[in-house]
């Protein structure tokens, strides 16, 4: 089973097509570790969207999308990592030096001191613009709480990985299902889980000097995929492996979370956002066994045909 995963995982990066308009032109490998099978969702393409390899004290720490006309993540793509869920509460908010041209480093740096920021307003968030937006706070797409190692929680506190969530929501409602998912994955997925969680827009903004600035999101959701997993869990754990997912109304009051199937949220995010008909969160929805069979398919033929077939 391990070599035809390991083969499966070889055929999907080769049938991929380069990704075009990113902050890194294609994502590394070390970069596509944080994603299912090395791919990331597919469906979702726009002008202004950039993928990012989030880098943290030299080591990538997990890839996020983000929309730099409305400067938000649209989503952040990670691997779920054992913990306790405690925060790491010293770290200074950070910025993406990778979307302005202010430096040419390829880690997320500390806000610098007074005004300097405003150098690279144009395609990304700034600390001021959550100053007077009392209505939300800043809400995390991959949370510290889910992650384990200081360095990877620390990485976790970039605005391009936050979104504006209601506060109420964002304490209540959000947090509690980020408990529930950690303890989930700590207490019955055995191999690696991946998880995507993001967002869907609809035209409000918080705005700034009478700019509109940043988008606030109607609907958050979230997916995990992890096929190693207890397969002796109880049945109202069981079902929800290999995969799951969840979304939720960002606001004050009716905000109650909806557990669902990957493909159910796949075909409510197509009839809420901008993502197309072939929008897929994971590869075949984290279904290995379906893989294998493409897997098995695709042996019929030499590695010289396969680009003809995939292309």
């Amino acid at each position: 089973m391990a070599t035809l995963w390991a083969q499966a995982f070889l055929l999907v990066t080769i049938a991929m097509t380069d990704v075009q308009g990113t902050v890194e032109k294609e994502l590394s490998p070390e970069c596509r570790e944080f994603l299912y099978m090395g791919t990331p969702p597919v469906g979702l393409e726009n002008h202004s969207l950039q993928k990012i390899c989030q880098r943290y004290n030299n080591k990538p720490r997990y890839v996020t999308l983000y929309d730099t006309a409305n400067h938000v993540p649209i989503y952040s793509a990670y691997t779920f990592k054992r913990s306790d869920g405690e925060k790491r509460v010293d770290v200074p908010w950070m910025y993406e030096p990778q979307l302005s041209t202010v430096s040419d480093t390829r880690e997320m740096q500390a806000f610098p001191r007074g005004y300097m920021h405003r150098n690279f307003e144009d395609a990304q968030a700034i600390l001021d613009d959550y100053t007077n937006a009392v209505l939300y706070e800043r809400g995390h797409l991959n949370p510290d709480e889910h992650q384990a190692d200081p360095d990877d929680k620390a990485s976790t506190y970039t605005l391009t990985n936050v979104v504006p969530q209601v506060r109420e929501f964002s304490a209540g409602t959000w947090k509690e299902q980020e408990h529930v998912i950690r303890k989930r994955l700590n207490n019955y997925c055995h191999g690696t889980a991946y998880v995507v969680t993001g967002i869907t827009t609809s035209g409000n903004m918080i705005r700034r000097h009478n700019i509109d600035r940043v988008a606030v999101p109607t609907y958050l959701w979230s997916a995990y995929c992890c096929t190693d997993y207890d397969h002796n869990a109880p049945y109202d754990e069981r079902y929800k492996f290999p995969a799951f997912a969840h979304y939720a109304l960002n606001e004050k009051e009716n905000n109650q979370v909806l557990e669902l199937s990957i493909k159910k949220l796949e075909e409510f995010l197509q009839r809420s956002t901008f993502v197309d008909k072939n929008f897929q969160i994971f590869v075949d929805d984290c279904v290995l066994e379906l893989t294998i069979k493409k897997l098995e398919f695709f042996q019929r033929f030499t590695f010289e045909e396969l680009p003809d077939l995939c292309g």
